[in-house]
């Protein structure tokens, strides 16, 4: 079960407790060196409620137990 899946199965509105959702996977670019040459690392699934549009948002890096490289880091301290 991927994580997209288990988010729909778990769903429920802190809002107005709904149970269904919609999800959309949203990259962004950082800042530093990814904002200028337009790389789009940053990953994240926004979750709204279909009957009031609550939106959550999640990592999926975090909910899967991974992390992010150390060279994006570096890249980003250099020249942030």
């Amino acid at each position: 079960m991927n994580i997209q899946d288990a988010i729909q199965d778990r769903f429920k509105c802190v809002k107005c407790s709904g149970t269904q959702c919609r999800i959309k996977e949203v990259a962004m670019t950082g800042t530093g060196l990814s904002k200028l040459l337009d790389i789009q690392h940053n990953h994240f699934l926004f979750v709204s409620c279909e009957n009031c549009g609550y939106v959550e948002v999640y990592n999926p890096n975090i909910l899967e137990g991974k992390t992010r490289g150390q060279l994006g880091t570096v890249l980003d301290i250099l020249f942030g």
